[in-house]
């Protein structure tokens, strides 16, 4: 099971990638696992000495009681002190923004892929829409032509 963030791709150039564990509870866990999550508009953010996951929405798991949960929350990412500090140093140094890619299983864990990635401004969008455009229609004629 796979959960993976499309936005990403669209609104960021994204250059360097790696694997967090997300500190979840039972419920949260369960309904990941099911596929209710939206990681559109969520974002990664270090404070302190620690990473955390905002924004992101984990909808309530069907049979588990409401009472005060809160679809997004912030979440604490589990990672090494020094896996922190390097990225912290990139996300001020080089004016970069951590963003989660996708939230998977591996084995009975929960996963997140959080990268690195530089905001695309207005016209850098634009340009990729009408490059995926050329490419569906180049690959569309191809198709045409074999039949």
């Amino acid at each position: 099971m796979k959960i993976t963030n499309k936005k990403a791709f669209y609104e960021y150039e994204i250059s360097d990638r790696f694997e967090a564990g997300i500190q979840l509870t039972g419920a949260e866990v369960k309904a990941v696992r099911a596929g209710h999550v939206s990681l559109s508009s969520s974002f990664v953010r270090i404070i302190g000495s620690e990473a955390y996951l905002l924004n992101a929405q984990i909808f309530l798991y069907e049979y588990a009681r409401p009472d005060g949960y809160d679809e997004k929350r912030t979440r604490k990412l589990l990672l090494h002190k020094k896996e922190i500090i390097s990225l912290k140093s990139k996300i001020e140094g080089l004016n970069l923004t951590a963003v989660p890619l996708s939230m998977y299983t591996r084995g009975h864990l929960i996963k997140l892929e959080v990268a690195l990635g530089k905001g695309k401004k207005k016209h850098e969008k634009r340009e990729a829409i009408k490059k995926k455009d050329q490419m569906r229609e180049l690959e569309r004629d191809l198709s045409d032509s074999h039949v």
